[in-house]
């Protein structure tokens, strides 16, 4: 068993149970014991059966038959993928697609027997990184997920700010990103509208995360080249994936000083693959910050702390705030 932390541990009991946390993926279901904000043992890890609901129910019962007294009383809190609509209960994945048509707060509740609470993955990093990660001591906190798309959310005075739909931190997509970009050096780029999966052209989604540095490339290049290797190159001082990595920045600090402008955020903490390299995100508030209204004298946008459990460690906040 291991334990995801935000302060030392030293073995052995490590304190009064406050709920139970649920990472629900793709492929895994991870379950957890809560001992507090951010301080979850990680008890086991099973296959999501994304095809059935009737077995995801049996399988979570069987972990909380496992680990969880019956009659303890004690929230289960879940972060998984896609979009919750707390209004109705129903969660959006398109990669776990036996939670169509169900009310998944209900139904789970009532199968359980105990109260339980949703997240989303990036809200629930949200709200790791607010309490007990970057973003502790800050007021309003705006999360970016850059991964291979992107994604957000808001937490607000400790709280998550979870909106009509599951909607809310989602700043990937809305048609907003410019199709002409002057470099530093007085280069000028022209750009499209790149096809976005929601369905519309030019979101901030297609260039934000690594297949939309992967897209900037090609476009400039005509190279297809992994973002990983792009963002090695750019570090190596090469000059194609530096221009890429000049547009890039470019296109994405105006939808993200527009978002600084609008909500108040005083830190933006950053989760997702592309979070792993700390040059890309010191590039990234260096460009945004050039823009906001405020001057702001320390970054903006910081790397997370929870890039690992990031899931795990929102929700045990959430199991403490509501269970």
């Amino acid at each position: 068993m291991t334990l995801t932390e935000t302060r030392p541990y030293t073995g052995g009991d490590a304190g009064r149970t406050i709920g139970y946390c649920v990472d629900i993926g793709g492929s895994f279901i991870k379950f957890g014991r809560a001992y507090g904000p951010g301080l979850v043992r990680v008890e086991d890890q099973v296959p999501t059966p994304i095809h059935s609901w009737h077995d995801l129910k049996t399988a979570l019962a069987d972990l909380i038959s496992r680990f969880a007294p019956q009659d303890d009383g004690l929230p289960l809190a879940i972060c998984t993928t896609g979009l919750f609509d707390v209004r109705t209960g129903v969660v959006t994945a398109a990669n776990i697609p036996c939670f169509a048509g169900h009310d998944i707060v209900g139904e789970l509740s009532a199968h359980l027997v105990r109260k339980v609470l949703i997240a989303n993955d990036a809200d629930s990093f949200a709200l790791a990184e607010a309490t007990v990660g970057a973003g502790k001591g800050h007021d309003v906190v705006m999360s970016l997920i850059l991964g291979t798309g992107v994604g957000g959310g808001l937490v607000v005075d400790g709280n998550l700010v979870q909106g009509p739909g599951g909607v809310t931190g989602e700043w990937g997509h809305g048609a907003i990103v410019q199709t002409q970009v002057t470099l530093p050096d007085g280069e000028r780029i022209e750009l499209p509208r790149f096809q976005c999966g929601c369905g519309q052209l030019g979101c901030t989604d297609t260039i934000g995360g690594a297949r939309g540095i992967e897209r900037i490339h090609k476009h400039l290049t005509d190279q297809d080249r992994t973002s990983r290797q792009i963002v090695i190159d750019w570090g190596e001082g090469q000059q194609d994936a530096a221009r890429t990595m000049a547009v890039y920045f470019e296109l994405l600090a105006e939808p993200l000083a527009f978002i600084v402008n609008i909500v108040g955020t005083t830190v933006m903490p950053v989760g997702g693959g592309l979070a792993t390299s700390a040059e890309l995100v010191a590039g990234l508030d260096k460009a945004v910050r050039a823009r906001t209204l405020n001057a702001y004298g320390k970054p903006l946008i910081v790397p997370g702390h929870h890039l690992k459990d990031g899931g795990l460690v929102g929700v045990s906040v959430l199991a403490a705030q509501h269970g």
